[in-house]
């Protein structure tokens, strides 16, 4: 079961959780993530994602989506004696849950990229979501023939998972 937390900390633009976080589940099943996995999905206002933006990429002032994996090393082999519980195969351990990572999305920006991009805003926040999910999923967009695969999977799932809403 994938958990994923949604929350809108702006005010500046109405976000529909609920059908970033359908689009968000889905993009990561189809990314493979299977079991118990943990993803935060965060609205925030620019002024949050440009501290974020200098603190962890070292860039400043506002972007539209940033990404932070969590779970980017595979799990230890063999029983890991600081878990607790009485031994290997012990059936009261609960499966921990793979924290995949946090999405933050600036809707203010995005709208802003909205113009240049002659989209809705619902567009490319669905186009932020799915960026974000690849993003903790370990694609990159730093060379560009991985730019053209990342952007030809993002093209892929959002024509299987998100659907325009007539205006």
């Amino acid at each position: 079961m994938i958990d994923i937390y949604a929350a809108d900390e702006q005010t500046e633009h109405v976000v529909d959780l609920e059908r970033w976080v359908a689009l968000c589940h889905a993009a990561l099943e189809e990314e493979g993530v299977r079991g118990l996995a943990e993803v935060s999905l965060i609205f925030t206002s620019e002024v949050v994602i440009a501290d974020l933006n200098e603190q962890f990429m070292g860039k400043t002032g506002p972007t539209d989506v940033l990404s932070f994996p969590i779970d980017a090393e595979p799990d230890p082999t063999g029983r890991v004696p600081d878990a607790g519980g009485s031994g290997p195969g012990d059936p009261s351990m609960p499966e921990i849950p793979q924290l995949v990572g946090d999405i933050v999305i600036c809707p203010s920006v995005a709208a802003r990229n909205a113009l240049d991009h002659e989209c809705s805003l619902d567009d490319e926040i669905a186009l932020l979501v799915v960026h974000g999910v690849l993003h903790l999923r370990g694609w990159d967009h730093e060379v560009d023939e991985e730019a053209e695969r990342m952007e030809a999977r993002e093209r892929e799932l959002l024509a299987r998972h998100y659907r325009a809403e007539a205006s």
